[in-house]
């Protein structure tokens, strides 16, 4: 069960990381573009945001993963090194641009304050988990770094809600509204349960069981 959920978890990633290069192999007027008016598809500071945001983020998300992975960070940590510093440039400069086409996003200002909500948590985390490894603080990198790709997974659960609210809804534009946070905070709100490690109640209770077995009296008579 852990294999196939690791499998799956690289799959989604590497899929939706690489599907910006659609954009390069057929006319771009298709999905959520399709809602935008040409005078913006026209305008060089949002396509140069757009592509920006979409190849950098992409690029982040197909390479983050591997992060994860403790074979790697045991056999290769200089590889593991490489991969962060790409990651981290990648996530810098995608999540900039994604501030800038934030503020034009289908949905009106719930999406946009849902987009803008999502790059923040995106960048500081990432920042931070930078910052928190150059200190030699491992434990706390890795908890960043949790947080910082569950950020950067959205791009995968946005594409998997999406399509379920729209169909359920019949409304776009209304299941677009509710995506730009049902796509991240539940990923957020795992991530917390991840670094957390929470055990399942019953390791708890054996637990507790345990300990009070080691405090009872054992000269009884």
């Amino acid at each position: 069960m852990k294999k196939a959920t690791w499998i799956l978890f690289g799959f989604l990633s590497v899929i939706v990381g690489l599907y910006p290069i659609i954009y390069f192999l057929i006319e771009r007027r298709f999905g959520l573009l399709s809602s935008k008016s040409a005078e913006l598809l026209n305008n060089n500071l949002w396509n140069i945001c757009f592509y920006g945001h979409i190849i950098l983020g992409g690029l982040a998300l197909l390479i983050g993963w591997l992060q994860f992975s403790p074979k790697l960070r045991r056999t290769n940590i200089k590889l593991h090194r490489i991969i962060g510093k790409i990651y981290i440039s990648s996530v810098l400069i995608s999540g900039l641009c994604g501030f800038h086409i934030a503020f034009f996003a289908t949905g009106g200002i719930i999406s946009v304050i849902g987009f803008i909500s999502l790059n923040i948590i995106w960048l500081s985390t990432t920042i931070l988990g930078f910052t928190t490894i150059t200190k030699k603080n491992i434990g706390l990198h890795k908890k960043l770094m949790i947080y910082s790709y569950s950020a950067c997974f959205a791009a995968v659960t946005l594409r998997i809600w999406l399509p379920i609210l729209e169909m359920s809804i019949g409304n776009f534009i209304i299941a677009y509204r509710i995506v730009a946070w049902l796509s991240w905070i539940p990923n957020i709100i795992f991530a917390y349960y991840l670094t957390n490690n929470r055990k399942p109640v019953a390791n708890t209770v054996y637990n507790l069981c345990l300990n009070l077995n080691k405090n009872k009296p054992t000269n009884i008579k």
